[in-house]
C-alpha cells in the first residue's frame, strides 16, 4: 500500500511539475462575448509560462489609462494571437511586438496588450471592445485567420462542458490527464445547432469587422486588420472556392472602409519552407510568430509614422 501510494504521489507531482496538469486556465461565461479567460491567472503548461491579467488578457497587469508618452497597441484575436499552451508568454506575438517596438526612443513605454481567447471570431472581439473599450490604445490590431470568416455566434456553451474550457480546477492532475487523454469527450448537442447557423455568415462577420472599424474610429484609434492562412492554403492546393470568395469580400470591405489590411497568404507563400512556420494546421510556432510580428511592426511604423529604429538612434 505504501509503495502504491508513493507511486501515485510521484505521478501526481510529476504531472504537475513537468506538464502543468492540475492547474489549467479557467474560463468564465459572458452574456455578450460568450466566454473569457478568468482574470488574474498564472500557470505553466508543458514548461510554458502563461499569465492572464485583470482584463482577461494574455498580458501582465496594466493600468486602464496608459502613462504619458506610452505607445499602446491592443491586439485582438483568437488562439493564434493568444499563443495557447504551446507558446511561452515571452514568445507570443504581443510580447515579440513589445520588444521590437521598444527600440523607439521617443516613447518611454511600449505596451502591446493581448485580448484573445481560443476560437474567438470578430463577433466575440467586437463584444470585448464594447465591454472593455480600447484602453486608450493608439492602434487596434485585429488578427484573424481564414476560418474566422465563418465564425459562429458568441456562446458560453463550452464553458464547464468542454475539456478545453474548464470553469474550475480539477481535484488532481491525474484526473485532468485521464479526462483529457483517456476518456472520450462528450459532444455538446447545442453546439451542432450553432454550427448550422443559416444566413450569410461571412456577411455577418464582415459586418462585425465594420463595426470594429467604426468603434475604433470613434475612439480616435487606428485599425490594422491582419489575416493568417491555414496551412493547407499555402502552395498547392490553393484556398477552396468558398474561401476565395470570402477572401475577396473581405478585401472589398477593407478598401471601402479604408482599413489597413495585411494578407499573410502571399507573405507565407513567399517564405522558404512555409510549413516550418506552423505548430499545427492553423497555429504558428515561434518562427511563425516572429514573421507575423515583423510584418505587424512594419505596418505599425508606417501607420504611426514611427520611422526606422536605426534612424532614431
Amino acid at each position: 500500500m505504501a509503495l502504491v501510494l508513493g507511486l501515485l504521489v510521484a505521478i501526481e507531482l510529476g504531472l504537475r511539475s513537468l506538464f502543468g496538469f492540475g492547474n489549467p486556465l479557467i474560463y468564465i461565461q459572458d452574456e455578450k462575448i460568450g466566454y473569457l479567460l478568468a482574470p488574474n491567472q498564472r500557470t505553466r503548461r508543458f514548461g510554458n509560462r502563461i499569465e492572464i491579467n485583470e482584463y482577461s488578457m494574455r498580458s501582465g497587469s496594466i493600468a486602464k489609462i496608459p502613462q504619458p508618452l506610452t505607445l499602446r497597441v491592443l491586439l485582438l484575436g483568437d488562439s493564434i494571437a493568444n499563443g495557447g499552451w504551446w507558446t511561452d508568454q515571452a514568445n507570443t506575438i504581443s510580447s515579440l511586438l513589445t520588444n521590437s517596438l521598444g527600440s523607439l526612443t521617443h516613447h518611454q513605454q511600449i505596451e502591446v496588450l493581448n485580448a484573445s481567447a481560443n476560437s474567438w471570431s470578430p463577433r466575440n472581439e467586437l463584444a470585448y471592445l464594447q465591454k472593455f473599450g480600447t484602453f486608450n490604445a493608439q492602434v487596434v490590431v485585429l488578427l484573424i485567420n481564414t476560418d474566422d470568416l465563418f465564425g459562429i455566434a458568441p456562446t458560453s456553451l463550452p464553458v464547464g462542458r468542454d475539456i478545453n474550457y474548464p470553469d474550475r480546477k480539477p481535484p488532481l492532475a491525474m484526473a485532468e490527464a485521464i479526462q483529457r487523454y483517456l476518456l472520450k469527450p462528450k459532444p455538446i448537442p447545442e453546439m451542432a445547432e450553432l454550427h448550422q447557423e443559416k444566413g450569410d455568415r461571412v456577411g455577418i462577420i464582415l459586418e462585425a469587422i465594420g463595426q470594429i472599424k467604426t468603434f475604433t474610429q470613434e475612439k480616435n484609434c487606428q485599425l490594422i486588420l491582419a489575416m493568417t492562412p491555414l496551412l493547407r492554403e499555402i502552395g498547392e492546393p490553393v484556398p477552396r472556392d468558398y474561401e476565395i470568395i470570402a477572401r475577396q469580400r473581405l478585401q472589398d470591405l477593407t478598401k471601402s472602409q479604408k482599413i489597413t489590411y495585411i494578407d499573410f497568404l502571399p507573405i507565407f507563400n513567399a517564405f522558404p519552407n512555409p510549413q516550418s512556420l506552423y505548430h499545427d494546421h492553423i497555429h504558428m510556432n515561434l518562427k511563425g510568430n516572429q514573421l507575423v510580428s515583423q510584418e505587424l511592426e512594419r505596418s505599425l511604423r508606417e501607420l504611426l509614422s514611427l520611422g526606422n529604429p536605426q534612424n532614431d538612434l
